[in-house]
């Protein structure tokens, strides 16, 4: 059952016997918290406008975008924030100048993300975005950070709407794969 699972899926498990005694011969998985494939987000937004938490769950998710792309594992092939990268000509040139501005931001913070994880060199390309997203993002966004960072979250309602710096903003409402 353990192998089944992958990450960001499982999020923490313990392998162990089973809590009953009971000689099932299985190991049972206890304290397993699993999310849905739908929490993946690789922001449309400036990744200076996410708080710590957000910023370090971008790099683990884009990294893992970065992998499905490269072809290097067989879950999340389907999930619909890839589709952006996947239309573009190049779809590993798009992610990795994507998480190229990730890292960029984490300096800025004093972080240390692990550039050499990042499939390409840096390359300029722009990939378009509606503007409706973008304000959907930001709503969502400011939900989240209610809860983590209530400072953060009254900046965001003032800051000006800031896309990632690989995206292009066009007119338009939600972008199609986000599935609202």
């Amino acid at each position: 059952m353990l192998a089944n699972l992958s990450f960001p899926m499982l999020l923490w498990a313990r392998k162990t016997q089973c809590p009953d005694r009971r000689q099932c011969g299985n190991d049972c998985i206890i304290g397993t918290v699993v999310v849905s494939m739908k929490t993946m987000r690789l922001w449309s937004l400036h990744p200076s406008l996410l708080d710590r938490m957000g910023l370090l769950g971008l790099w683990r998710e884009g990294l893992l975008a970065q992998k499905v792309l490269l072809g290097k594992t067989t879950g999340y092939r389907f999930h619909p924030q890839l589709k952006r990268f996947q239309a573009s000509q190049d779809p590993v040139k798009a992610i990795s100048a994507y998480l190229w501005a990730v890292v960029d931001e984490a300096r800025v913070r004093g972080y240390n993300f692990d550039a050499s994880r990042i499939a390409m060199r840096r390359r300029r390309i722009r990939i378009p975005v509606t503007r409706g997203q973008l304000e959907f993002e930001r709503e969502h966004l400011r939900k989240k950070l209610r809860l983590r960072d209530q400072g953060r979250a009254s900046l965001l309602s003032t800051a000006r709407l800031r896309p990632h710096p690989m995206l292009r903003v066009v007119a338009g409402d939600i972008e199609p794969w986000e599935g609202v």
